[in-house]
């Protein structure tokens, strides 16, 4: 199942109301994310593949298990997306 893209055209970012971009996270953010979500899924494993950037306000919101998490303090700098970042 997939994130919606009419759902995703709908969203903002909370905290600049800017645009969203759908992007695919490093391998190693999405174990790190699946640890931190996990106790959010009883029995099962979180997935986490993606997530949506705002480049106005340089804050990549996590999408899990197809939810993106439109929280400003769950959402994390954009810098984890370069290489080496965070």
């Amino acid at each position: 199942m997939a994130v919606d893209r009419e759902l995703l055209d709908l969203l903002v970012c909370p905290k600049s109301h800017g645009e969203l971009e759908l992007v695919e996270l490093p391998r190693e953010l999405c174990a790190r994310l699946v640890e931190r979500y996990r106790e959010h899924f009883q029995g099962e494993t979180p997935e986490v593949e993606r997530g949506l950037l705002c480049r106005e306000s340089q804050l990549l919101y996590p999408i899990v298990s197809d939810i993106p998490v439109m929280l400003i303090e769950e959402a994390l700098p954009a810098s984890v997306l370069e290489p080496g970042g965070e």
